[in-house]
């Protein structure tokens, strides 16, 4: 048997303890302020009551039943795949399942709710599994399992987790636990990392749009995609389909060509950000979800009766939402599928009276309809952005607002704001970005812009945002650059199409 009295701990041979001085140990360790609970009171009167538990008392108990294990079966990791589901190509569920050996703490039913509170970090978390067990033979105690790569000695617990600990009177004895582990228990990245070679990358990230998850595997991990597409699935309720990349962005339209890995072929997603619904076949149109929080802080610049000028629209993040903030928006888009999307989702938000769509290369939309509003909008006091998301040519369109009116509007004039978009592979992506807008416009922007960091798409690889007010110089300058313009791919056969909704 042992005690804890002043942080040390004393074994007396359960044999030789007396009934009797029992109640004193106790007092002592209560005036030690070391015990505050029944339950250790109770383990030692268990021990002289009951005498046939003497020959195992001490080693129970003055050596955590955990610790004691620590070289039979218990593995830190918790699950240690059979090597049989090395290079498995179809899954097999079946073969993942496993009975581990588990940390587990005996705690009194009365204190389990606040002590799990207070355990939290190191409890065990695993889908599927109770964290609470009932003990054998016990209506008063409960097994609270730990995770073992948390815990692997008493001496793991942290501070605060001890003195929690001590409070409820709740020994740190580590008693063992076995635990059956199936399939339906294991995490992705543990499937994954049991069945790809190894040595080499195991991935389980992706990007969720509506149902379709979304990946960009590596060369290697294609012979087992059909697999990963399955686990994806399995482990993320609402995933019905999981599709890979397998080109860049670089059609004319932003799309990519993709193939399903698992689940249905459906490609039309229903997503909603920031309180918006959209819906669009993923197949045919360009979405990025890591652009919400980049949507939402534009968005909350704009101003009831702003007007909105959006050159690379998509399926509407930019212009739907402006629309619901009370702004007019003028919304564009090349891509026929991005802009019969972009009509459906005003009409799905109600805000078909707010949007005018157009579906003509961005150059020709700033020389079409935004040069001809333009000189209105100016006159005006609200104010008027214009938004250029393409970051991969935005930043060579702005040539486009060279020269775009005429001299004899330029006095007292609302000049537009404009946020446009680039990539940069460059040391200092702020400076370069504003150096090529600078070199776009044919004016210097240095100190009359700000630039926001957007988000990091690869290493060594950045997506910025420029905004600034267009310079007068700029916007009514002699020099037009309509001739010698840098156009978005497209097809032969454009259809240039504005419709009013």
């Amino acid at each position: 048997m042992f005690m804890v009295l002043l942080n040390k701990v004393i074994i007396f041979p359960c044999n030789n303890i007396n009934k009797k001085i029992v109640p004193s140990i106790f007092s002592l360790l209560q005036i030690q302020n070391c015990v505050k609970s029944r339950y250790r009171y109770r383990t030692l009167c268990s021990v002289v009551l009951q005498p046939d538990r003497a020959s195992t008392c001490s080693e129970s108990v003055s050596k955590p039943l955990f610790e004691q294990h620590q070289h039979s079966g218990m593995d830190p990791s918790l699950y240690t795949a059979p090597p049989e589901v090395r290079g498995m190509t179809c899954l097999d569920k079946e073969v993942f399942s496993q009975t581990v050996i588990v940390p587990a703490l005996r705690v009194p039913k009365e204190v389990l709710n606040k002590l799990v509170k207070s355990l939290k970090k190191v409890a065990l978390q695993r889908p599927g599994i109770r964290r609470v067990v009932e003990v054998e033979g016990s209506d008063d105690d409960r097994l609270l399992l730990l995770d073992p790569a948390s815990v692997s000695s008493p001496g793991s617990f942290s501070d605060a987790e001890a003195e929690a600990l001590q409070s409820f009177g709740v020994p740190q004895e580590l008693q063992r636990y076995e635990l059956r582990l199936t399939y339906d228990n294991l995490k992705s990245e543990e499937v994954l990392r049991a069945v790809l070679p190894e040595g080499q990358d195991v991935t389980s990230g992706f990007s969720r749009v509506g149902h379709i998850a979304h990946m960009n595997l590596r060369e290697h991990q294609l012979p087992y995609r059909n697999l990963i597409g399955q686990v994806i699935m399995d482990k993320n309720p609402g995933v019905t389909c999981v599709v890979n990349k397998t080109n860049t962005i670089d059609s004319a339209y932003r799309n990519f060509k993709m193939e399903v890995m698992a689940g249905e072929e459906n490609m039309v997603a229903k997503v909603r950000e920031n309180g918006v619904t959209y819906e669009f076949d993923f197949s045919r149109v360009y979405w990025n979800p890591r652009l919400s929080t980049e949507h939402e802080r534009v968005v909350a610049l704009l101003k009831r009766g702003d007007t909105v000028l959006d050159v690379f629209a998509g399926v509407g993040p930019f212009a739907i939402p402006a629309a619901r903030r009370g702004c007019t928006v003028l919304a564009n888009d090349l891509n026929p599928e991005s802009h019969r999307w972009l009509q459906h989702n005003c009409k799905l938000n109600k805000v078909e009276r707010k949007v005018t769509t157009f579906n003509l290369d961005g150059r020709a939309f700033i020389h079409g309809p935004l040069k001809q509003q333009l000189p209105v909008m100016m006159k005006g006091t609200a104010s008027v952005h214009v938004v250029m998301n393409l970051p991969a040519l935005a930043l060579e369109f702005l040539d486009a607002f060279r020269g775009l009116l005429d001299q004899g509007l330029s006095c007292d004039v609302n000049l537009p704001q404009v946020h446009c978009y680039g990539f940069s592979k460059e040391d200092d992506p702020q400076k370069d970005v504003v150096e090529r807008a600078s070199a776009s416009l044919g004016f210097s922007l240095e100190g009359l812009c700000s630039v926001h960091l957007v988000r990091n798409v690869a290493p060594n690889k950045e997506m910025m945002c420029v905004s600034f007010t267009i310079p007068k110089e700029v916007l009514f300058s002699r020099e037009s650059t309509q001739t010698e313009a840098i156009e978005e791919p497209a097809p032969k056969r454009q259809r240039c199409e504005a419709t009013t909704n």
